[in-house]
């Protein structure tokens, strides 16, 4: 599914839930213990990052979104770690301290990047008053796009029934990650974001992809949902919307490291993207790319928005790596992230030969992504007649991006590239054959920006005009 990563600048999401502190012990095991058979760790190492429902928050503000967190914490060391992280993080917080009640804090112990064990500290909220959880809830509805409700099955969500009509009469679009075998106290939420065992638990087994689409139909309309999403680990995800429509994405993760919060990234980036303006299934694909970042990291983590412009940039590599300016500039940025030296080119490209491939595999040697800038037809009939070009537009951008040294494709319509090129400011400017380096369209951009500006060799008696000429002669030898 073809999509872009949108402006999150302006977006805000209300998330409630469980939150819990996630503590992380690392050191290196070297023997057995004596007194029992089980590994020694010498701890060297400590890390402590916000769990559950928060986790879901610190994805979402890592994007640049607006957020805040509403949720119960004790009164102790671990609650207040985990509201420091989570105000570190630029969110809100609006946690509700429960007296005589420890925060919810799993501690594991890892070596050689495995987990040995997991230690859970919790007794759970459901049998306390979260009256003051729901007049915050009150408060900030009105403040945000969307509303996540993280149940982790830790009594945070108690009133899960009257939070989703709240945000129902308030016309909030509400996200529940669910838990448990009832379901049904989700209710009337735009969307549930079960995995494959959680669907499973509650709609029954299958034996087939439309009988698993037929359980997945029925509980939504049981439900009242807008859609249901099935995260579906390496077979990617499943969105059933309530018109029918179905929507499959494979899996993107390279490798699977460590599951641990991948829903939590999942629901995170489906919120963002809803609150930034996407449909839900752009918002979707923006979840599965997430998916595919976080699996490959350790423990609970999150997805910045460089990230997912990297894994975007990987994603048009793949394809056609034909764009539009937005997008090339996009990408541009995210390779300078990473290090990486744009060269740029440019031209009409009008009948691909062996001058353009040599001329073109040479500037790719000069950098790490190369950009080829092509003339629209208009603006080729400006400078070679109205007989050209011979290839429209996308014929000529089609078989550029075939090429393997050529990264991007992008058009541009006026009469020489100087504006894009301002815009691009790659590291290197190359043109072919006798170019003046002076005089070069975008060249002073480039050099005043610490760029610089190379000509390049043609193959001698090899250009598109002379092959032309050569076949309306009759003479095909050139």
């Amino acid at each position: 599914m073809d999509f872009s990563i949108p402006d999150f600048s302006h977006a805000s999401v209300l998330v409630v839930g469980d939150v819990m502190l996630d503590r992380y012990w690392f050191g290196k095991t070297s023997r057995i213990s004596p007194e029992a058979p089980v590994p020694v760790v010498r701890v060297d190492d400590a890390d402590e990052r916000p769990g559950g429902a928060a986790n879901v928050a610190v994805n979402i503000a890592a994007l640049g979104v607006r957020v805040t967190q509403l949720g119960l914490i004790g009164d102790d060391q671990p609650g207040d770690q985990l509201r420091r992280s989570l105000e570190a993080s630029g969110i809100a917080c609006e946690l509700v301290v429960v007296p005589g009640v420890p925060t919810i804090s799993k501690l594991r112990v890892m070596s050689r990047n495995q987990q040995l064990i997991r230690l859970d500290f919790e007794d759970g909220f459901a049998d306390c008053d979260d009256a003051a959880l729901l007049d915050g809830y009150r408060r900030a509805l009105d403040e945000h796009d969307v509303v996540v409700l993280s149940d982790y099955g830790k009594g945070g969500l108690a009133r899960c029934g009257e939070f989703i009509r709240l945000a129902n009469a308030a016309g909030k679009p509400v996200l529940v990650d669910p838990k448990g075998n009832d379901f049904g106290r989700y209710r009337g939420a735009t969307i549930i974001t079960p995995n494959l065992a959680e669907f499973e638990a509650v709609a029954g087994g299958w034996n087939s992809e439309e009988e698993l689409l037929g359980h997945a139909r029925g509980l939504s309309e049981l439900l009242g949902l807008d859609a249901l999403l099935i995260t579906r680990s390496e077979q990617g995800m499943t969105l059933l919307q309530a018109d029918g429509q179905v929507v499959n994405l494979p899996a993107r993760a390279r490798e699977v490291y460590d599951v641990t919060g991948a829903g939590d990234t999942v629901i995170a980036l489906l919120a963002a993207g809803l609150a930034a303006g996407q449909s839900l299934a752009e918002a979707t694909a923006l979840a599965n790319l997430g998916a595919g970042i976080v699996v490959g990291k350790l423990g609970t983590a999150t997805v910045s928005l460089a990230e997912l412009k990297r894994a975007m940039h990987d994603a048009h590599r793949s394809g056609s790596g034909v764009m539009d300016e937005r997008e090339l500039l996009d990408l541009v940025q995210v390779a300078r992230e990473h290090g990486e030296r744009i060269v740029m080119t440019n031209g009409c490209f009008d009948i691909l030969h062996a001058g353009h491939v040599h001329y073109l595999e040479q500037a790719a040697r000069l950098g790490d992504r190369l950009i080829v800038a092509v003339n629209d037809d208009d603006s080729v009939r400006r400078l070679k007649g109205e007989a050209r070009p011979v290839n429209p537009l996308e014929r000529r951008m089609a078989v550029l991006a075939a090429l393997g040294c050529v990264d991007w494709v992008v058009p541009f319509s006026e009469d020489t590239p100087e504006r894009l090129i301002c815009a691009v400011m790659p590291d290197i400017l190359v043109k072919g054959g006798d170019n003046d380096p002076e005089r070069i369209p975008g060249g002073r951009c480039v050099r005043d920006n610490g760029g610089e500006v190379r000509v390049l060799d043609f193959i001698e008696n090899c250009s598109t005009t002379r092959l032309i000429d050569s076949i309306r002669a009759g003479d095909t030898r050139d």
